[in-house]
Parts: C-alpha cells; sequence; structure tokens
C-alpha cells in the first residue's frame, strides 16, 4: 500500500467516525523489535542526552511549557527519585521539585538521612520526572506522553546507574514498572527496574493533603529502608 493509498484508507474510516483502528502483530514485527537498535548508546552522558532533547517538540506537552525540566542533582548519584512531571514552579524555573512539593521531598531526604546517621542531603542523590514538560492544569500526563519522554529517562537511569530508584507516586511506579497496580499495593516492598532495585513511596503532593497522615508515616519508612539500603 502506497502512502496515498493509506491515507485515503484513513481519512475514509475517519469520516465514518472511526477513531482508532488496531493492527495485528505479524511475526516479521517482533523481528523488526528485536533488532532495534538500544536506546541507551554505551558512551552516553546526560549531557548529551540533554542536547538531543533540545528544544523537544515531539509530543503535544511542549504546547503550553514554559521550561523543559530535564533533571538536577549529582550525576554521580547511588539513588534516584522518578516523579510524575513538572509542576508550575518547576516549568517556571526548569528544576525538578522546587514546589510546596519538592520542599517537602527536601525535607523527607535531609531529616530521615540526619536521624538516621547517613550523612546525605538532597544534593546527593538525582532527581528526574517521567515526563519533561508541564502537563497543562498539572493533569496525569497521557501514554503516548509518556512513551515518548520516557525513552529520555531511561537514557538517564541507564546513564547515572544507581544503586537503586525511588519511584514517587503511581505514574513514576506505572511507568518503571508497567503495571496497573497501585502506590499501595507496591510501596514497602523491593521491584526491579532492568536489575536495579526500585521503592515505591508515595508522591510529595499526595502527602501534603492533611488526611494523609498514615501515608506520611509510610513515607518515611519507605524512604528510611531506601537510605540504609543505599547508603549503609
Amino acid at each position: 500500500m502506497t502512502p496515498d493509498q493509506l491515507r485515503g484508507f484513513l481519512s475514509f474510516y475517519r469520516d465514518l467516525g472511526v477513531k482508532e483502528i488496531y493492527r495485528r502483530e505479524t511475526p516479521q514485527d517482533m523481528k523488526i523489535k528485536a533488532e532495534i537498535i538500544p536506546l541507551a548508546p554505551a558512551d552516553d552522558t546526560l549531557e548529551r542526552i540533554r542536547l538531543d532533547i533540545g528544544d523537544c517538540r515531539r509530543c503535544r506537552l511542549c504546547e503550553q511549557r514554559n521550561k523543559i525540566v530535564f533533571g538536577a542533582g549529582n550525576e554521580q548519584a547511588r539513588l534516584v527519585f522518578v516523579g510524575e512531571g513538572p509542576g508550575a514552579d518547576e516549568d517556571a524555573q526548569g528544576i525538578p521539585f522546587v514546589g510546596r512539593a519538592g520542599q517537602l521531598l527536601t525535607q523527607m531526604i535531609d531529616n530521615t538521612a540526619a536521624k538516621e546517621g547517613i550523612p546525605i542531603k538532597r544534593e546527593n542523590v538525582y532527581i528526574a520526572n517521567v515526563v519533561k514538560c508541564r502537563p497543562p492544569e498539572n493533569r496525569t500526563p497521557q501514554p503516548d506522553e509518556m512513551e515518548i519522554c520516557g525513552e529520555f529517562l531511561f537514557r538517564q537511569l541507564m546513564t547515572i546507574k544507581p544503586k537503586a530508584i525511588c519511584a514517587l507516586g503511581s505514574t513514576a511506579a506505572k511507568a518503571l514498572l508497567a503495571t496497573k497496580d497501585g502506590v499501595t499495593r507496591l510501596r514497602g516492598n523491593w521491584h526491579k527496574w532492568r536489575d536495579i532495585p526500585v521503592m515505591v513511596t508515595y508522591h510529595p503532593s499526595y502527602l501534603l493533603r492533611p488526611y494523609n497522615a498514615n501515608a506520611k508515616r509510610e513515607a518515611w519508612d519507605d524512604l528510611k529502608k531506601v537510605l540504609h539500603f543505599v547508603y549503609d
């Protein structure tokens, strides 16, 4: 089928009101997938990833963003935190977790480490998000947006090679673990992303809600477990 024929075919079904068309995967498709070059080059660096993102226009999230929020922290970090996506403060500054939720995350890292006798602070870890541009009205990122941006998160994690990852919230957990389970079911136990241990816990924005006292205690327990695993 030529490109013109395909366009005509799709236009015909669009006029009929059909919005989605699915194609069964063939053995040839699976063979091609198996031969795809890995997303993370062997000599990858965070600076190279940042340059590859450029002024990203790969998905609709670029339309309303102010700044791309790449990630921040120690590029040789032994622990990486992964959140959902930038909020208004992060979009304005280009730095992840600088708003109210970010301030709480900083307190959680610094205070828990101090109480547990672990000599680290927020600047010793690395923090990134599943998507690098702020979703409109802070909505949950769409699957295609997560898939497109996931390439860059994948490369960031493969470049840093942390001892452990802490997934903040269900969106980060689903992106890393390819699961439909929520935080309540996943938290407190170790999971794996490409052989790197992953601990899932609540997103700090969820902990800011006044009725989540139990979740706050559970999140601090999760963080203690992560910090001792990585730094003991």
